[in-house]
């Protein structure tokens, strides 16, 4: 039993509660370990070479963000990458500039400008997702298919379920 203090009611803490809070701190390592490995550029280097291309590494993200969610603006791409809208703008120039994404004005906002793949950037996403299927399946060799689909299903639920609390006033 756990008192807040003075006359405050006596507060019961479930056994259920201690164990959703040390899987929350599992998850949260997790997360960290993923984005640790995710975020490491030696593995941006192999998946580029995997796929079979040249392309500078700070240019990879941004353009597979572009494919996964464009048509966006160059503010938008900056906050999802965490990085300076600047810096981002310079990028999408440099990725227009190799025909690899266009830039259009926003349908919605004639002042915003938004980046969309191009087809000669689509051919580069695509061959980046086979080489990543590929590094995929040798990672999932040992998983039960069963096991891979959980994997996905709950990680898209999670994935969306921080979104939507991200769009929350």
């Amino acid at each position: 039993m756990h008192v807040l203090g003075g006359d405050a009611m006596p507060v019961k803490k479930k056994v259920q509660d201690t164990h959703n809070s040390a899987e929350l701190k599992s998850l949260h390592l997790s997360m960290v370990s993923l984005a640790s490995v995710m975020n490491r550029p030696r593995n941006d280097e192999m998946l580029i070479q995997a796929a079979g291309l040249k392309l500078d590494q700070a240019l990879f993200r941004l353009l597979v963000m572009i494919e996964r969610v464009g048509p966006i603006g160059v503010v938008d791409l900056a906050d999802r990458l965490g990085r300076d809208y600047t810096t981002i703008s310079r990028q999408v120039a440099k990725l227009a500039s190799m025909e690899l994404v266009t830039r259009r004005g926003n349908p919605e906002d004639r002042r915003t400008r938004e980046a969309t793949i191009a087809p000669k950037g689509k051919d580069m996403t695509d061959r980046l997702d086979a080489a990543r299927e590929r590094i995929g399946r040798e990672i999932f060799a040992s998983w039960s298919a069963q096991d891979v689909s959980e994997l996905v299903r709950l990680m898209a639920k999670f994935a969306g379920a921080l979104e939507s609390r991200e769009r929350e006033p």
